[in-house]
């Protein structure tokens, strides 16, 4: 039987992004073969669409943020919303966080973060299910293009303001998606992103990083 680590092994390279080269990933290079191989997959496993196989620009820019700004995340207990292929929390790790989780509903995004965790010597926790409406447990929250549609934006942003208002420092890194709300952020920073047409409609996407405030 294929295991998620044997599928992703056998549909990525192991590379890096010009944008964060410290920190090599198995990712996909042409979209798609990858998601062809994910709709098969699909069908016997239910798994969601291959979004673990590209470094995103949201994620690309806050590891940026925190490899270059380590006091910002040094020593503090971080997750990764939304986690993708991992990377954000994998920068956390590597800028010197006391410790990283990856929540993701994919049980191929997990496994993407394991592997990717592994090949860059750190420690991500990996639980199962869905985090939104848990009581908060973590310093920092990345949550990396998170509001690209708006179910998705009316699930998660409630919960993510009332660990704001509790004390959590909850960044939102955005590259211009049309649910992002427009109230209570403060930014932080802001990234010129290269991208790839097969994902996004230019060559570049301008990611700020927000604070939530409470």
């Amino acid at each position: 039987m294929t295991t998620p680590e044997d599928f992703i092994r056998a549909h990525t390279v192991v590379a890096r992004s010009g944008f964060v080269p410290e920190i090599p990933l198995y990712l996909a290079t042409e979209i798609t073969p990858i998601w062809q191989a994910t709709e098969a997959w699909l069908a016997e496993e239910g798994i969601e669409p291959p979004f673990w196989a590209f470094a995103w620009p949201g994620s690309q820019a806050m590891a940026r943020l925190m490899l270059d700004q380590p006091e910002r995340v040094a020593g503090r207990r971080v997750l990764d919303f939304a986690a993708g292929c991992g990377l954000a929390a994998i920068a956390a790790m590597l800028a010197g966080a006391a410790s990283a989780e990856a929540a993701e509903i994919d049980p191929l995004a997990l496994a993407s973060t394991r592997l990717n965790a592994a090949l860059n010597g750190v420690a991500v926790a990996t639980p199962e299910g869905d985090v939104v409406g848990s009581a908060g447990r973590w310093d920092l929250i990345l949550a990396g293009d998170v509001c690209y549609e708006a179910p998705m934006t009316g699930h998660i942003m409630p919960w993510l303001r009332r660990l704001a208002a509790a004390g959590t420092e909850v960044w939102l890194a955005d590259p211009g998606r049309a649910y992002l709300p427009r109230d209570g952020l403060v930014e932080l920073a802001r990234y010129s992103v290269p991208t790839t047409r097969e994902l996004e409609d230019r060559d570049r996407r301008d990611v700020v990083i927000y604070r939530l405030s409470a």
